[in-house]
């Protein structure tokens, strides 16, 4: 019997009441795959990662890690699927009035028994694989952008979660500040056995580090080819993907 995936979409349509965002969404993400989310700006990059960390609710179809629906698991099951996942947004969402090192101990003091000292412990542990050690006392509003980036993946990462998802990680960022976040990616998807989940449309970021992606289409308000970014880029099917990924690819050398 084949290991199921960690995560499957399952003929999944997202939709704010009658309006389709996207329909008919089928794909497979393997465990250690970086799977991005790709495709033009409006096609529902965004909404797609939202509905699979059970923030909005399919309008059909479903969302299933190793299995198990997240809409239909008991109250516990959603708890325990939520405590494996781990996810950075887009604006970041640290909390500006806390600092670092509060921030990354909110998930650890709501999701385990640890004492304050262990804490303390891991979130230096934390705030070190990212490269900020030794900011514990500062506030968000004191980093640059790019350290910003990296405190939100630190708060990502306070679990050892199964599986990390990441809206537009290098978004606002300078190339070599985008280049060391991908870097860092890759890093903690090894460190943690992780399997990673990126919503971009960052062309170097995709070739990077993606292994594996999805193209969404805000014209036919659907998928139009999954699998490797560097395969799609010259063999896709459909011209719209080539399209997308192939000034990338020139760009990068590919």
């Amino acid at each position: 019997m084949s290991e199921l995936p960690p995560i499957r979409v399952d003929a999944l349509t997202m939709a704010f009441g009658t309006r389709v965002v996207q329909r008919d969404l089928s794909f497979d993400i393997q465990r250690g795959d970086v799977f991005i989310i790709m495709g033009g700006s409006g096609c529902g990059k965004s909404t797609l990662l939202k509905h699979m960390i059970g923030l909005l609710r399919p309008a059909a179809g479903q969302i299933l890690y190793d299995g198990v629906d997240y809409w239909t698991a008991s109250d516990a099951q959603q708890r325990q699927l939520r405590r494996n996942w781990g996810v950075s947004f887009q604006s970041g969402s640290l909390f500006s009035a806390m600092t670092l090192a509060e921030n990354i101990a909110l998930p650890l003091q709501h999701y385990t028994r640890r004492s304050p000292a262990e804490i303390d412990e891991l979130v230096h542990y934390k705030l070190s694989l990212v490269g900020l050690g030794g900011f514990e006392d500062f506030y968000p509003a004191e980093l640059s952008g790019g350290m910003q980036k990296r405190a939100s993946l630190a708060r990502a990462i306070a679990l050892d979660p199964d599986i990390l998802m990441l809206d537009e990680p290098s978004a606002g960022l300078d190339p070599v500040s985008s280049e060391r976040l991908d870097e860092l990616i890759l890093q903690l998807r090894d460190s943690l056995g992780a399997t990673v989940v990126v919503v971009t449309h960052e062309l170097a970021s995709i070739f990077a580090i993606g292994n594996n992606a999805v193209f969404l289409d805000g014209e036919t308000k659907t998928m139009l080819d999954y699998g490797d970014p560097k395969q799609l880029a010259r063999h896709s099917e459909h011209a719209a993907v080539r399209r997308f990924l192939g000034r990338g690819n020139l760009l990068a050398g590919h």
